[in-house]
């Protein structure tokens, strides 16, 4: 998942949410100083991405990538499944995909203090950039995936996936379903079942 998908699933908790949130910009030595709930979404973030990346649907989805994107359709899938989260978001949440994106941005700035340095650095320009809406509609993801292309240091081909959601979207619209659903069931058992103290 990317962030949109991270941070619905951060099961409105809002260190976990911090914590699911700055994964992937800290290193093994910065993941050692937080603990409590930011703890719980470090752990959470990842036991994420491995669940995604294990999914019977997303490799199947990065087979059907593989021609186009080679070796990056895992980053690919990625991609796609935030773009369908956005698409039929009023099927998986109670309140609007503009107000849990606003209410987000504002748990994040309260809690800047928390995040690494090269994260605090980064931070305003993203919200500028309304991260969590950046596959919102095709429009957008277009956009989104011509700054990845332009910003990668490899022949990456990011935007193609616009052509893949496209041809494909009935059938990827209905992978990402069944895939969301399970992943939802994997993290309310994961969060359940995770000690209190």
């Amino acid at each position: 998942m990317n962030f949109l998908g991270h941070c619905y699933l951060s099961c409105s908790d809002e260190g976990v949410l911090i914590g699911n949130f700055i994964t992937d910009f800290l290193t093994p030595r910065d993941a050692r100083n937080y603990n409590g709930a930011i703890s719980r979404g470090i752990q959470l973030h990842r036991r994420i991405d491995a669940f995604t990346d294990d999914h019977p649907l997303s490799r199947e989805l990065a087979l059907m990538l593989r021609e186009r994107h080679g070796k990056y359709a895992s980053v690919v899938v990625d991609l796609v499944w935030d773009y369908y989260l956005s698409s039929t978001w009023r099927q998986h949440s109670d309140i609007t995909l503009e107000r849990f994106t606003s209410e987000t941005y504002t748990t994040l700035q309260r809690n800047r203090h928390e995040f690494p340095r090269r994260l605090r650095a980064r931070f305003d320009e993203m919200i500028a950039n309304d991260f969590l809406n950046a596959y919102k509609g095709l429009s957008r993801a277009r956009q989104s995936l011509k700054w990845m292309d332009r910003r990668a240091l490899f022949e990456s081909n990011f935007e193609a996936a616009i052509e893949d959601i496209e041809k494909n979207d009935r059938l990827f619209e209905s992978m990402f379903h069944v895939f969301f659903q399970d992943i939802k069931n994997y993290v309310k058992d994961y969060y359940e079942s995770y000690p209190s103290k």
